[in-house]
């Protein structure tokens, strides 16, 4: 112990003159800030190494969904369209050169894939990473849409400029400012250009989604709900780190011009058929609900049903039973969100997967109209 006070006294003295030294680099302004300076090299690679252990850790214990679904990787697609292409580029589109001005600048993600485990690619897109500007997901109730672009990034490396087109746009022309909400006030054919050009890539041409069934069907909906849904979007009652930053750049008037466009379309065609079992178990849970569970009968809000409903809700009627299941999983757990008529959250809780699957099955074949 003798031989240590020596190194221990030294310490004692360094430790407060390198303190007081680096307080008055600091102080003095001298350490530049300016993105245009960018990094050393040995700066780049300890806030590399300090961001790969980070990531590393936190992400243990999360748990990877299958993600090779054809629906879960078409989502992605056009939600890094919207929200990742601008900084990090895409097949069809190099890196943009504004952002590759800031320090660090956002690399092109088509060669960093690899360096990243699943998990680890979840952590980032759902937190962020602190002084680079990549945000936290807007919606962090969404973990469903977090592994959607995890899914897509995946198979980012190994995609074409057509590829990505193909993904993005639906065989719509890309286009980067579609029409300016100033525009809208003219004819209904500007309406149909905003909806197709703007909504179409994910929604469809004519608002009957996309296969395999990544996107809800908005042809025949009815316009209080969409009109409801898009304000909840906006105002985050309705949680999506996707349709948040849309609708909130959408005015009332275009809401609602948005909403009456879409009822008016027509809705999908049912698949022909009379059913399955899955349908069928769906139809008595629809209209009888599951009392053992306290679930009440999904016909007395979504139809079909003799009396009035309210305009509020939903309906259902050749909905892709895949987006009926999620919504569904949403609102058992409480992250859903919605309008002041989005009341599903206490009462679809006690529903099995299967019981889920059967009522989207179900509503998925009734024809159109049927659910008025």
């Amino acid at each position: 112990m003798k031989r240590l006070r020596p190194y221990a006294l030294l310490v004692v003295i360094v430790a407060p003159l390198v303190a007081i030294v680096a307080a008055l680099v600091v102080l003095s302004g001298v350490i530049p800030i300016n993105a245009s300076s960018k990094h050393w090299a040995i700066t780049s690679w300890v806030l590399d190494f300090v961001k790969r252990r980070s990531v590393a850790t936190h992400s243990i214990g999360i748990e990877v969904p299958p993600l090779d679904d054809p629906a879960l990787v078409l989502r992605g697609a056009g939600h890094y369209e919207s929200g990742c292409r601008t900084c990090h580029g895409s097949p069809e589109v190099l890196p943009p050169r504004i952002p590759q001005g800031m320090t660090p600048h956002p690399p092109d993600l088509r060669a960093q894939v690899a360096r990243w485990k699943p998990q680890e690619l979840f952590y980032i897109v759902k937190h962020g990473i602190k002084f680079t500007g990549m945000p936290a997901w807007p919606a962090p109730e969404r973990d469903d849409e977090v592994w959607a672009v995890v899914a897509f990034l995946r198979v980012l490396p190994r995609m074409g400029a057509d590829d990505y087109a193909r993904l993005v746009f639906g065989g719509l022309p890309r286009r980067e400012n579609v029409i300016a909400t100033t525009d809208l006030a003219g004819a209904p054919s500007a309406i149909a250009r905003f909806a197709t050009e703007s909504c179409g890539r994910c929604h469809g041409q004519e608002g009957q989604g996309r296969e395999p069934a990544a996107f809800p069907r908005l042809a025949g909906q009815r316009p209080e709900y969409s009109r409801r849904a898009l304000q909840a979007y906006a105002g985050g009652g309705r949680h999506s780190g996707v349709m948040a930053p849309i609708a909130a750049g959408l005015g009332e008037e275009l809401m609602q011009r948005l909403a009456d466009y879409y009822a008016a379309l027509t809705p999908a065609t049912p698949p022909a058929g009379a059913g399955d079992a899955s349908a069928s178990r769906g139809a008595d849970i629809a209209t009888r609900g599951v009392p053992a569970q306290r679930v009440p009968a999904c016909a007395q809000c979504h139809g079909p049903a003799a009396s009035e409903r309210n305009p509020a809700y939903p309906s259902l009627a050749g909905q892709f039973p895949a987006y009926v299941i999620v919504q569904l999983q949403l609102f058992a757990a409480h992250k859903r969100g919605g309008s002041a008529f989005a009341h599903l959250h206490d009462m679809v809780g006690d529903l099995t997967a299967d019981q889920q699957t059967d009522v989207a099955r179900y509503y998925e074949r009734l024809p159109a109209g049927s659910d008025r």
